[in-house]
């Protein structure tokens, strides 16, 4: 019944436990869900909830040596906001795009007070795009904040396989390690209410003064927390532009917890004579991708892929329901940078 999963494992590894789902069900599917991208997490996992008995040769079955072909790339919707539901699947589909990446936040395409309606009407019309939705972004700070955990128990009712948080704020009135503790714990009962509703929590690395700009305070945030249902979304542009050449090593200490990963390009410049960043297509920009995704290939990370476009596109890029100009400029600008990074996966 194990026949014909080999191929898919490596590609992305919520595909194969689509398939362990329906063809040996579902108390294997809620154990292999979450279970990490490595080697050495898979093998201790499998061992350990007797998997391995059912799959003859399982781990000889398994190729961990060579990578994918293309990335399993989403692309954002909030790039795609100006689109209802089903438009927007249609052309993420008819770009190329392996689904969407839906926001559900305020300002997006569900909103939190809505979300027990107008998500599932999402997601069915998602899929009657011809597109699909197992990520979602969203606004949740804990499980007490209003329509937080609405919003898990909903997106997991429906078969989304991952979520990201909002970004927590350091308390001005506590320092810096009390501030840190706080947040272990609400992470704590965010992975614990998540293992109810199998679903995966993310919090993303992102440049600035908001707790996560380091890869070490993301390292401490899950110290607490069980990482089979709470782990970091790796955003390799704010990981350069916050760690210069230091994102090698916080890739190296996040690698196994690491749910989805988020891909954009930058570079610095001078606007109105001070230093900024600068979003510029893929390609563009700072990001060695080369060097990245050989890393990404080293550790055999196989998650789903977020794709940002942040640079001008008539306000798409900042998630405008009405953008200024026409949106074949905006659907061409996300094919060029589909295409680009499949090719700089390849060739890496």
């Amino acid at each position: 019944p194990c026949s014909g999963l080999t191929s898919k494992f490596y590609f992305a590894n919520h595909k194969i436990i689509t398939t362990f789902k329906n063809q040996i069900g579902q108390p294997i599917y809620k154990t292999l869900k979450f279970m990490q991208s490595t080697r050495r997490k898979f093998v201790k996992q499998a061992l350990a909830t007797s998997i391995l008995p059912l799959i003859p040769n399982a781990i000889k079955a398994f190729d961990f040596t060579e990578a994918p072909q293309k990335l399993d790339i989403h692309i954002f919707s909030k790039h795609l906001q100006f689109l209802d539901y089903r438009k927007a699947a249609s052309m993420a589909a008819e770009m190329g795009f392996a689904g969407l990446d839906l926001t559900v936040r305020p300002k997006g395409h569900v909103l939190p007070g809505n979300v027990t309606v107008d998500l599932p009407k999402a997601i069915k019309e998602i899929q009657g795009g011809g597109s699909k939705c197992e990520l979602i972004t969203t606004s949740i700070n804990s499980i007490d904040h209003e329509n937080d955990s609405e919003i898990i128990e909903t997106a997991g009712k429906l078969g989304v396989q991952y979520y990201r948080t909002n970004w927590f704020k350091y308390d001005p009135n506590l320092s810096i390690p009390e501030s840190m503790r706080h947040y272990q714990k609400v992470v704590k009962k965010l992975a614990a209410f998540n293992k109810k509703h199998n679903i995966v929590g993310c919090y993303q690395n992102h440049a600035g003064t908001k707790l996560g700009a380091s890869y070490w305070e993301i390292e401490q945030l899950l110290k607490k927390a069980d990482t089979n249902y709470f782990g970091t979304q790796y955003d390799i542009r704010h990981a350069v532009a916050e760690g210069g050449h230091s994102w090698v090593n916080g890739l190296n200490l996040l690698k196994d917890d690491i749910k989805v990963i988020v891909l954009k390009d930058f570079k610095w410049g001078k606007v109105n004579g001070k230093w900024k960043v600068i979003n510029v297509p893929i390609g563009d920009g700072m990001v060695d991708f080369t060097k990245y995704f050989r890393l990404l290939k080293q550790y055999k990370i196989n998650v789903p892929v977020s794709l940002h476009v942040e640079y001008p596109l008539g306000g798409a890029e900042k998630g405008k329901y009405e953008i200024t100009i026409d949106p074949k400029i905006v659907y061409d600008a996300m094919t060029k940078d589909l295409n680009a990074l499949q090719k700089l996966w390849q060739e890496a």
